[in-house]
């Protein structure tokens, strides 16, 4: 009866979630980049294709090339909220819901809401209308995510107070990074396009420096391809997928083969962009009972090399050497694996030697390149 109840339960769960309205977050390295402008160029878009679309809650900041694009857009009325005798206009939560538009249009993302607001911050509010069903376009600039809160601090010197959990770029089904270069960026300002004029001697020796947008535009970028990447591992079948390359070298206590394996594959690696591992499998054979001082003072400076030319490197004990590679590359999702160059004529390596003729056929079956470094 109980396993009943939780197959009902699971069934129900995936109802739900099929329920839930989608997330398109536009993310971008500073105010003044386009994002609102972007938002409402696509809900205009979405109107003309018979979408029913409404703005929730747009800043425009005064900018004139915005408020332009918000005229033509049905706009749900925003509440008024008084607190300390002053009255403060909110994004109206219940009159979204009572609504019901199939995209809701809600700008500035991690917006402390006024006291006596349902929540207290408005991606709380997002998550609310998500789960009514309602599919939401949001805005976002990087300072404002929680976990690299202290390295835009130590960027910018600024502290910023309004932060959005990591988790709410997680369950976006979409974001866009909007990106313009540092010079574009300056521009926009000195044209009176991103504050009014009073503002923009103070904002050039502030915020708006070469060096402080430079900085947080890669920080955008990376997290965009995080995210992107993160969507790939998670919902992509690995049977359909593009596997990026990863590197596997294979080293020994052999001091003159090990250092020509872990440059040629950091070469390699650099070259593709992408991580790498050394692997060293000690056997029984190569134990530090065995090998002698300068070998393990060989083995100990290539652990070292390796690291410095960006390797993560592992160490492993087993006499099944074949098996360890094989498990290794499985578990790394590894596409090729360098090795040595042995020191045989390669057709009697291949003849002779069990461990190579074993890796071959695994390898075969697995789609793994397999690369010998001379």
């Amino acid at each position: 009866m109980q396993e009943k109840d939780d197959s009902v339960k699971h069934f129900l769960d995936l109802v739900q979630k099929s329920r839930r309205g989608k997330l398109k977050i536009y993310i971008g390295m500073s105010a003044g980049v386009g994002k609102t402008y972007r938002m409402l160029q696509e809900s205009h878009a979405l109107l003309r294709n018979g979408i029913d679309v409404c703005i929730g809650y747009v800043e425009t900041h005064k900018r004139a090339e915005t408020e332009a694009l918000v005229g033509g857009l049905p706009t749900i009325p925003r509440k008024n909220i008084f607190y300390r005798g002053k009255e403060i206009e909110e994004m109206d939560l219940q009159g979204i819901l009572n609504r019901h538009p199939e995209i809701v249009i809600v700008d500035e993302l991690a917006h402390t809401n006024a006291e006596g607001s349902k929540n207290g911050k408005r991606w709380q509010d997002v998550f609310d209308i998500l789960e009514a069903g309602i599919s939401v376009i949001s805005a976002v600039n990087i300072q404002h995510l929680e976990s690299i809160n202290e390295e835009i601090e130590h960027i910018t010197g600024i502290s910023v107070t309004e932060r959005i959990p990591d988790k709410i770029l997680e369950i976006a089904d979409e974001i866009v990074n909007i990106d313009l270069t540092a010079d574009e960026l300056v521009t926009r300002l000195k044209e009176g396009k991103i504050y009014d004029q009073s503002k923009i001697a103070r904002a050039l020796e502030n915020f708006f420096q070469s060096d402080k947008i430079l900085q947080l535009r890669e920080l955008a970028l990376k997290e965009v391809v995080h995210q992107v990447e993160r969507k790939i591992q998670t919902e992509i079948p690995k049977s359909i997928k593009l596997r990026p390359e990863r590197f596997l070298a294979c080293i020994s206590s052999n001091a003159e083969t090990a250092g020509v394996v872990i440059r040629k594959t950091a070469r390699l690696a650099s070259y593709y962009h992408s991580p790498w591992i050394v692997l060293y499998i000690q056997s029984d054979s190569e134990s530090l009972e065995r090998i002698k001082l300068d070998k393990q003072r060989h083995l100990i400076n290539h652990f070292k090399l390796a690291t410095e030319l960006g390797a993560e490197v592992i160490k492993v004990k087993s006499n099944q050497i074949t098996q360890s590679i094989i498990n290794m590359a499985t578990e790394k999702e590894i596409t090729t694996i360098c090795i040595g160059k042995p020191h045989l004529n390669i057709f009697q390596v291949i003849m002779r030697t069990a461990i190579f003729n074993q890796l071959l056929r695994n390898l075969a079956e697995k789609e793994i390149d397999l690369v010998i470094l001379s």
